[in-house]
């Protein structure tokens, strides 16, 4: 590595350099590139400052991080394309809506997208579009000049600014005047949850479809409105890695054409021939598959691109590191390895910009016409509004076209039976017909069975909405269109009672949560019905909530205004009750209508804990729920206060042992802790947790000589389960399951089950036919039948939830939120 920066010298890639009109970074900083890491307002002022130097050159502003950076692309390519940058923008939407039939091709000039630093320690990117930017503007390099003539770069010098700054800060304040470039020194190993994700610990490369974070909401908003035909991805990653760049690993989704892997190896070719002229180490076709939708190279190419990945080693490197053969790697070495693939990738687009353009039409014309997959149309049933609301939500924000309603007979298969059956289209009941420019991305999203050519993949291999959002739905081989825009509009049957005995609330949807929270908040005592009863004529459901107006007005003489406010402000059906006599059912001073404690919840953080299953919980108390939650440290577990926290969460991840006996006083007293995923493991044989994993079978001494060496991947693969979808049986008595009814999709990431609960309730079993989709190896699939996954103990006046699979996955998992709800403000 000591000879890349000499070699540097001479690269460029040969490229003639004319004499600069603007400041290089080295100038405008202060300091060369690569000696120290650049703080993110001076990778913005550098933009800004080139921006205002360059006509060329334009920057968008597109939104902020969660911590109120500025996120900003900038946009540049030739004089005469610039002056129509607008009408060559629209021109290529056009073609991607399929709608381009006027546009002359040969003029069309092929968009580049470059993203960095969409990890945050990943720093070394945003330093190197610094000077790819430079490398761009005007005066600076020839052969940059005559590429931009038919081709537009957009450079995105940050997708995850905080995450970025919380490692850049962290490592300033470690680093010595010298790097240290012992593989062991602290500099190099940064402390919990690290800088790879954003504000809320979340993984921005895995958010690109599903849009749960506000960085990735903005920056797809800004991707559809240019949609290049080449998007890079650019990462690092271990740093005794040698370079990676596409053509990509197997699997590769079916539904990505000819051209696109063809692409990939003429793109990957000429990187190929810059990397062997200076005798840097690199590979291909390892490692990065092209599956999972929601990377920032799939979802390009989902959307009609060519999406490609490129690694360079750094992770952890700081600003130089010994390596494993005893070279040392640099972070100037990193921007040259990063800077030769931008520019060869620019030089290989602009080589083939009309051709690029030619298939970026063809792609998307094919896509409306000839819709890929085997199921034309696909209807999901509107059995919760407030999910297919969500669901159409999402759609909306992928582009995707959808319809609602139709009065009509159709053979579909059923996601839920695997049968191909017949049935009835409702009014509310979504359908989407892939005859669509988004139908690649749509068809990818729903299918009910993802096609995996190698079980060795980078991420989960199931994720059709209809089991996301435990929706039911069909897949039909016939093109069909539904016949309304809008579902229908609710109508408005409220009945207006003087003096009521109380009201009666529906729970079924993660919303309901919040009108609870409001109650709560104003005061309001709220009941829960644990049976099912009959008033007026009408069943309600066990779950049901309910506000007695005399125990209330006792404190509030103005109940019945807030609750008619609180109807108006939330568009909730309060349905008002004359008596406490009940038709059928408990009458309403039954003990089965117990009283809801307010939820006072404390999440434990620490260094043995999953940064993503932290991240998760607490997004989703902040950002859906707005509601408060207290953080502590792991060391304080044994100091918890019934009066201010009566509910604990432990997120995936490891706990000592001498902290999880410190809780048993604390439950028997009345508070409820919930064990989420690996944080059951850490209170096997501790009182009063009453949990036992179910053990594998144990293999036989002829099945273990039978094993050969060759067969080892074979065995392997027995034992994956990179992400498979498994059908979870329902206590629906329980307020657990409440909204949900008698079966949950979850998506099972490890092969953990557990024995049925003796004391306690068994509220989410898998039974013998539980596997769904997805890849789970022979041994798995045999290890996941007839356990529990999800379980409530009581102990003491208390309660302890185990939750083995993660319910919040990625954000995007949205009946697990039903369900997460549920545990946090019914189960006591």
């Amino acid at each position: 590595m000591k000879k890349s920066i000499l070699s540097f010298l001479s690269l460029l890639f040969c490229f003639t350099v004319i004499q600069a009109q603007v400041k290089s970074p080295d100038a405008f900083l202060g300091y060369p590139l690569g000696t120290k890491f650049t703080a993110h307002y001076q990778i913005l002022a550098y933009f800004k400052y080139l921006a205002g130097t360059d006509s060329n050159i334009k920057l968008i502003s597109y939104g902020k991080s969660y911590e109120n950076r500025e996120l900003v692309v900038a946009v540049v390519s030739s004089k005469e394309n610039m002056e129509n940058l607008e009408q060559l923008r629209k021109n290529n939407l056009g073609l991607s809506k399929a709608e381009g039939g006027q546009v002359n091709i040969n003029k069309q000039p092929a968009i580049l997208w470059l993203s960095y630093n969409v990890h945050g320690n990943e720093a070394s990117s945003s330093e190197t579009a610094m000077r790819m930017l430079y490398n761009l503007a005007e005066g600076v390099n020839r052969q940059a000049k005559d590429w931009l003539k038919n081709t537009i770069v957009i450079i995105d010098p940050c997708l995850n600014p905080d995450g970025r700054e919380r490692y850049v800060n962290y490592y300033n304040s470690v680093a010595g005047l010298m790097p240290d470039v012992s593989p062991l020194s602290r500099e190099h190993y940064e402390p919990w949850p690290g800088g790879r994700p954003n504000h809320y610990y979340f993984d921005l490369n895995r958010d690109w479809a599903w849009q749960s974070q506000v960085e990735t909401r903005a920056r797809v908003a800004l991707y559809h409105q240019w949609m290049p035909e080449v998007h890079i991805d650019f990462h690092e990653q271990s740093y005794n890695e040698p370079y990676y760049f596409a053509p990509a690993a197997e699997p590769v989704h079916q539904d990505i054409t000819a051209f696109q892997r063809e692409f990939q190896i003429i793109a990957g070719k000429n990187n190929a021939r810059y990397f062997d002229k200076n005798g840097w180490q690199y590979f291909t076709k390892e490692r990065f598959d092209l599956l999972y939708p929601s990377y920032g190279d799939t979802y390009p190419l989902y959307n009609g691109a060519i999406g490609m990945t490129y690694e360079q080693g750094g992770i952890g490197a700081g600003l130089a590191v010994v390596i494993a053969n005893g070279d040392t790697l640099t972070l100037k070495d990193r921007i040259n390895h990063h800077l030769t693939t931008g520019l060869a990738t620019l030089e290989t687009v602009s080589e083939n910009a009309y051709r690029l353009v030619a298939e970026f039409k063809k792609y998307f014309s094919q896509a409306a016409a000839y819709p890929p997959g085997l199921y034309k149309t696909y209807v999901v049933k509107a059995d919760n509004l407030s999910r297919m609301k969500k669901m159409a939500v999402l759609l909306t924000k992928n582009n995707i076209k959808y319809a609602f309603g139709g009065d009509k007979t159709m053979t579909g298969f059923n996601f839920a039976t695997k049968k191909t059956v017949l049935f009835r289209v409702g009014r509310n009941d979504m359908v989407i017909n892939l005859k669509q420019p988004a139908s690649v991305l749509a068809n990818v999203l729903f299918e009910p069975q993802t096609v995996v050519t190698d079980s060795n993949t980078y991420d989960i291999t199931a994720w059709a909405l209809p089991y996301a959002y435990n929706l039911s739905a069909y897949g039909c081989k016939e093109l069909f269109n539904g016949e309304f825009p809008d579902l229908e509009p609710k109508k408005d049957s409220a009945v207006v009672l003087t003096k009521p005995y109380g009201w009666i609330l529906s729970w079924d949807a993660v919303e309901d949560a919040q009108v609870l929270i409001a109650l709560h908040r104003a005061n309001i005592k709220v009941r829960i019905a644990e049976q099912a009863f009959t008033v007026g004529g009408k069943i309600h459901q066990a779950g049901s909530l309910l506000v007695y107006r005399a125990e209330n007005e006792k404190l509030n003489k103005l109940i019945e205004t807030d609750i008619i406010a609180f109807s108006r402000k939330f568009r909730k059906a309060f349905i008002p009750i004359s008596t406490s006599y009940v038709e059928k059912g408990k009458d309403f001073g039954s003990s089965v209508y117990p009283l809801l404690p307010v939820p006072k919840v404390t999440m434990v953080a620490g260094t043995d804990i999953s940064s993503q299953s932290f991240g998760e919980v607490w997004h989703f108390f902040e950002q859906e729920l707005n509601y408060p939650l207290n953080i502590i440290t792991e060391q304080n577990i044994g100091s918890l206060d019934l009066a201010a926290t009566n509910v604990l969460i432990l997120p995936d991840g490891a706990y000592a042992r001498r902290n999880m006996e410190k809780l048993e006083d604390w439950i028997n007293l009345g508070g409820k802790v919930i064990l989420m995923e690996d944080a059951i493991s850490s209170v096997a044989g501790v009182k009063p947790f009453d949990i036992k994993k179910k053990e594998p079978v144990v293999k036989t001494e002829k099945e273990v000589f039978s094993r050969i060496y060759k067969e080892k991947d074979k065995d392997n693969s027995a034992d994956a389960i990179p992400g498979a979808i498994y059908k979870v049986t329902l206590d629906k008595s329980h307020p657990f399951a409440i909204g949900l009814g008698d079966i949950y999709y979850t998506l099972k990431t490890d092969d953990k089950i557990y024995e049925p609960l003796l004391k306690g309730w068994n509220v989410g079993t898998l039974k013998q036919d539980a596997y769904v989709t997805g890849i789970a190896g022979k041994n798995v699939q045999e290890k996941l039948s007839q356990g529990m996954l999800f379980g409530v103990q009581p102990a003491g006046k208390g309660n302890i939830v185990y939750l083995s699979g993660n319910l919040l996955f990625r954000s995007f998992w949205e009946s697990g939120k039903q369900l997460f709800v549920n545990t946090i403000f019914l189960v006591f």
